[in-house]
């Protein structure tokens, strides 16, 4: 798995959400969040932004240069 993809789960999880709730507030869809998490695709820079928005974290966490 992806660091991407392992850290948006964790994130995901954390915050007690199942995909369909995370692709709903993302305006994306379940097949894409399956996607995102097990790294058969990736997301453009402005999802990216919105995702770290979403979560509060950072960029650089979601793609793996950080640890926090």
């Amino acid at each position: 798995m992806n660091i991407f993809g392992k850290r948006l789960k964790e994130l995901r999880i954390e915050a007690n959400l199942s995909r369909e709730k995370l692709a709903n507030a993302l305006s994306v869809s379940v097949r894409q969040i399956s996607y995102w998490e097990t790294g058969q695709r990736q997301c453009d820079f402005n999802m990216l932004i919105k995702i770290a928005d979403f979560f509060s974290v950072s960029i650089d966490y979601l793609l793996g240069r950080t640890d926090f």
